[in-house]
């Protein structure tokens, strides 16, 4: 299982934790810096796979939707 995996079942299993008794402050700490490497990912991830959709406009040219999206890309 890769790096990602293994923080997402952490993340589950400090929430679980969460719901039925509680986390210690450092316990909550690694819960917020876990979501945020895992948000990273996502973002990471979602912006390769954008990087490689083109749009074809009405006129019949071809956009990147990478370079369509940049002013937006790091929100």
């Amino acid at each position: 299982m890769n790096n990602n995996g293994l923080n997402l079942d952490r993340i589950n299993e400090l929430y679980r934790k969460s719901k039925e008794c509680g986390l210690t402050p450092e316990e909550k700490k690694e819960q917020k810096e876990l979501r945020e490497i895992y948000i990273q990912s996502v973002r990471r991830n979602l912006r390769g796979q954008l990087e490689n959709v083109s749009i074809v406009e009405k006129d019949g040219s071809i956009t990147s939707l990478s370079k369509k999206g940049s002013d937006n890309i790091d929100k």
